[in-house]
């Protein structure tokens, strides 16, 4: 009679001891799990999840924007004759000289320099230089354009903390490029006071430099800053322009780029009124004209190679 009763016990008690060590299981196995994402097998899941997404995040770094310029133009042929005739007129080489580069793909220089004398009136000196820097994207380093942009800062930094430099101004000056800033201060070297111009502008992942230096030696007056200021400016238009001309105008994303894309919306309008259908025709002679212009510097290039 008792047996009965305590085979019931037995089975309860073993009922009771399961049902309390099932919430163990139950967390156990749950930390188990959790902790096998840092065992062996689970780390290898988990690592290679994470190491999915950098290699995601490493793809879209990989595909950074391209770089709108692909080429630089000879530095010595950027500069059209009559502005070398305005800055530098008695160059001693009209040609210039190409300054030593590591890399003439992504960076170079040319400079001119010019003694007009005067005999017992004394002397005008001027120093031209024209720098031409591009910057290609890269997954690890950035786009070309933030390149170009950091130093552009870089180059204006560099130009204002110019040792002995006296009178340091600086400003920003819009039309030329997408950023562009004039460095103007005074040097004196044998008590002649050189004034020098220092003209930054950038164009998506191209920066030019231009630097311009006049003084008036054996006694003559010195140059006068503002209009030496607006020959850098206008050298440095003509730079923009030849890094355009040298890319083709249609791979240019900066504004200068689009200019052209405006003049083709323009030549559109004739072509919708059928009375002006003679205006459209006229159309490829403008572009004949753009063409050989733009032909000019690569003429240029070729005598400077020769």
């Amino acid at each position: 009679m008792h047996r009965p009763a305590q085979r019931k016990r037995q089975l309860r008690s073993r009922l009771l001891v399961c049902a309390a060590a099932v919430p163990v299981i139950l967390v156990a196995g749950c930390s188990s799990d959790s902790d096998s994402g840092s065992g062996s097998d689970g780390a290898k899941k988990d690592s290679g999840g994470k190491a999915s997404a950098p290699a995601k995040g490493g793809d879209k770094a990989a595909s950074v924007e391209k770089a709108a310029y692909a080429k630089l133009p000879e530095p010595c042929d950027v500069l059209s004759k009559k502005t070398l005739g305005d800055l530098v007129p008695k160059a001693k080489d009209k040609s210039g000289k190409t300054g030593t580069s590591s890399d003439t793909a992504l960076r170079g220089s040319c400079s001119w320099d010019s003694l007009d004398n005067n005999g017992v009136d004394g002397s005008q000196f001027r120093w031209l230089r024209v720098s031409l820097l591009r910057f290609e994207s890269d997954a690890s380093l950035g786009s070309g354009a933030k390149r170009a942009q950091d130093s552009f800062a870089k180059q204006v930094e560099d130009a204002k903390a110019t040792k002995d430099a006296k009178g340091v101004k600086t400003e920003p000056v819009q039309g030329v490029g997408q950023q562009a800033t004039l460095v103007r201060y005074d040097l004196k070297k044998d008590k002649d006071t050189f004034k020098q111009q220092t003209f930054v502008t950038r164009m998506e992942n191209a920066v030019i430099v231009v630097d311009l230096n006049g003084a008036g030696l054996a006694g003559d007056k010195a140059p006068d800053a503002g209009k030496l200021s607006k020959d850098a400016q206008q050298a440095a238009k003509e730079a923009v322009a030849a890094v355009v001309s040298a890319n083709g105008s249609g791979k240019a994303s900066s504004g200068a780029g689009e200019k052209p894309k405006g003049d083709d919306s323009k030549s559109d309008a004739p072509k919708k009124d059928e009375p002006k259908k003679d205006g459209a025709k006229d159309e490829p002679k403008k572009d004949d004209t753009k063409s050989k212009e733009s032909d000019k510097p690569k003429g240029k290039g070729d005598d400077s190679k020769s």
